[in-house]
């Protein structure tokens, strides 16, 4: 007798005396469920951590700098540099692009940020073009981490109520932002106050950063109106007073030179220094001061004060009001700092209800749906009604999982209908299906494992469920071959059903485990990619799960049906 049917016959006795005997049967069956309710555990545990993608060491990320909506540019550009001056003692840093008053041309990340609609002396974004990530050893987005708080702690005091916001290239879909809550009402005015409080909400959440209202704040701006009598009787006329403000505080063209080397004319640009731009205080007085200083002569040659022919108003600036679906609507977008987006969304909903329920009636969205999370808030002395809307990667992740989860049933479903066809027996498609499912064990105990050695989160991820569902052909077909086996040597050679179980497990116990070997292989190649890593994870734990279901639960469970 060779070795390999030694180890054969061996198998096969293990398994004749594991099925014919009660407390055996009993054992293995509770120590399958036990793993099972155990790797269900570790989701409400967290020790799995659910995520849509994992974070992706790119070459490039970029900082979205926010100050004060009617900040000037001198002020940005304060904010702007002391970040350059952190960023360039990186020596992971090849070069930065500095945009000033303006979004950066459009990038993957910055395609639904709203890059392209910022223009505002209070805006500001840097490309920071990092070196090849294959040749260095920290990635970007454990960069960005470490980077964050130093910028936010050094840079936005100089500005107070500056925002500064770490943008890397998402691994999956674009979105605003990890996590958004659209707050919708009638009153912008409200709406605004009302979504303040849940930025401040989520500022105390643990995991979230980057929160931002995105709305304008409401600030006082100078208007200066000419006073079109005094400028007739003057002498004056609108355009000089016009040309003379823009001179003065902004600069403009008043001639042109021509180039041989280009070819082109050039345009000779005044503009007065940035100290006679300045004034030294934010009121009326100092303004009318700075302006008394500007003079215009008239046809006649007299010289006529520019305070003598305009006048100074002090206003509120105006908002912009945005609007979703027709209605009244402002965003606040929070990025996750390498977590899951939903255990924050979670804990921060939980705060919200607890916090809004003094003022407002609030109420959950009823039903299972994309919109589940979402609250309806309505104010106990106005009767006014707010809805709280969850957007973001968030709820991306969330509408993947239920899809895959979705895809899930329905595959278990078809399989099951498929077997009841060929079987014709309840009971032998119930087993092979069980067999199937639990080889989710395998996958998230795989995750857990790989978290531990691993030095960031290793998240269960969509592509983790995917590998789950490719799994259940795998274990169906490892039932089915030992199904068909037995019943062959039951019905053809008349042999004892126990006996003819364990022959059969034994039997296709070889070609079994070299199938599992070879995905195990090929899935190994995929473990290490930031992406595809969950995949890879879900096929190797997932199809040592499914071996050991094969050759020791299912035979267990083919011995108490009475359908062989």
């Amino acid at each position: 007798m060779s070795h390999s049917q030694h180890v054969t016959g061996k198998f096969e006795q293990f398994i004749y005396n594991t099925i014919t005997h009660k407390s055996r049967k009993l054992y293995v069956i509770l120590v399958v469920l036990g793993l099972l309710a155990g790797s269900i555990m570790m989701f409400p545990t967290k020790l799995v951590k659910a995520k849509m993608l994992p974070g992706k060491s790119t070459n490039t990320f970029s900082i979205y700098i926010d100050t004060p909506t009617g900040s000037s540019i001198s002020q940005t550009k304060q904010v702007t540099q002391c970040i350059e001056n952190i960023m360039q003692k990186e020596k992971e840093v090849t070069n930065i692009e500095t945009y000033l008053a303006q979004g950066s041309p459009l990038d993957y990340a910055g395609l639904v940020k709203g890059s392209g609609m910022k223009q505002g002396e209070q805006y500001s974004e840097m490309v920071i073009n990092l070196t090849d990530k294959h040749e260095r050893e920290e990635p970007s987005y454990l960069m960005v981490q470490r980077l964050r708080p130093v910028l936010q702690s050094k840079c936005s005091p100089l500005v107070s109520g500056t925002n500064i916001k770490m943008i890397e290239m998402p691994a999956g879909p674009p979105t605003l932002a990890s996590i958004v809550v659209e707050v919708y009402g009638k009153d912008n005015t409200k709406v605004v106050g009302l979504a303040k409080e849940v930025a401040s909400i989520l500022s105390k959440t643990k995991g979230l950063v980057d929160v931002d209202v995105m709305s304008d704040e409401i600030y006082k701006k100078y208007e200066l109106i000419p006073l079109k009598d005094k400028i007739s009787r003057s002498g004056l006329t609108v355009d000089q007073i016009n040309k003379i403000i823009y001179l003065a505080f902004e600069g403009m063209a008043v001639a042109t030179k021509n180039t041989i080397e280009l070819n082109d004319q050039v345009s000779i640009f005044v503009v007065l220094k940035d100290k006679s731009q300045t004034i030294d205080k934010n009121n009326i007085s100092y303004l009318r001061n700075k302006l008394s200083e500007l003079s215009l002569m008239n046809k006649k040659g007299l010289m006529i004060p520019l305070t003598e022919v305009v006048d100074i108003k002090e206003v509120n600036s105006q908002p912009t009001i945005f609007h979703k679906d027709l209605k009244t609507m402002v965003n606040v977008t929070a990025e996750t700092d390498m977590v899951s987006q939903v255990y924050p969304l979670l804990e921060a909903r939980e705060t919200m209800l607890k916090y809004f329920s003094k003022k407002y009636e609030v109420t959950k969205v009823p039903g299972i749906t994309t919109y589940m999370f979402d609250l309806n808030l309505k104010d106990k002395a106005t009767g006014e009604q707010y809805l709280l809307r969850w957007d973001g990667e968030m709820k991306v992740t969330l509408d993947t999982f239920r899809d895959l989860g979705g895809a899930f049933i329905a595959a278990l479903i078809l399989i099951f209908l498929l077997l009841v066809v060929y079987y014709k027996s309840f009971a032998l498609s119930g087993i092979i299906l069980g067999g199937s499912f639990l080889s989710i064990i395998g996958v998230i105990f795989g995750h857990w494992v790989t978290d531990l050695i691993t030095t960031q989160t290793f998240f269960l991820t969509a592509t983790s469920l995917i590998g789950f569902i490719a799994l259940m052909g795998i274990s169906s077909r490892n039932s089915l071959l030992l199904i068909d086996f037995a019943k062959d040597l039951i019905i053809n050679k008349g042999i004892e059903k126990n006996r003819a179980i364990a022959i059969a497990s034994a039997t296709r116990a070889k070609p079994i485990m070299l199938t599992a070997i070879a995905i195990i292989l090929g899935s190994a190649l995929l473990a290490s990619d930031p992406v595809f890593g969950g995949l890879g994870i879900a096929l190797i734990s997932g199809t040592v799960a499914a071996v050991v279901i094969s050759l020791l639960f299912i035979p267990v469970l083919m011995s108490n049906t009475k359908a062989l």
